[in-house]
């Protein structure tokens, strides 16, 4: 997995998938979000809006997916989907049942991740 912004605090990571799929994960292993300082799930948040405003203005998308389970991974993390139509599994969720060969010709996805570094920024 490939990252793409850090601090002393969190990282945002890419998750290798047809669509695009980013993941903000707390450096420190908190199992609950309301485990996590004030400041940093203010990050968390701020981090969260951007990214998905940034994914609906490059890609369009039909929804954008944020999801924060743990179960496997009890350590707090969010994981940021831009989902379309023609993806293999919508409208299911990415880790339900395939519906179909997804057949998506998307925008580069390393341009947006140069754009959204820089909105970060």
């Amino acid at each position: 997995m490939s990252v793409i912004y850090e601090t002393q605090e969190l990282k945002i990571e890419i998750h290798e998938s047809e669509i695009p799929w980013l993941k903000i994960f707390t450096r420190y292993p908190y199992k609950e979000m309301s485990d996590v300082p004030a400041d940093l799930r203010c990050e968390i948040y701020t981090l969260l809006d951007i990214i998905e405003r940034e994914m609906l203005a490059y890609y369009r998308p039909t929804k954008i997916n944020i999801a924060s389970f743990g179960n496997y991974l009890p350590h707090v993390h969010w994981h940021i989907m831009a989902r379309f139509e023609q993806d293999s599994y919508f409208p299911e969720p990415m880790w339900g049942a395939k519906q179909r060969e997804g057949k998506l010709n998307l925008p580069d996805f390393r341009i947006f991740c140069e754009k959204l570094i820089k909105a970060i920024s």
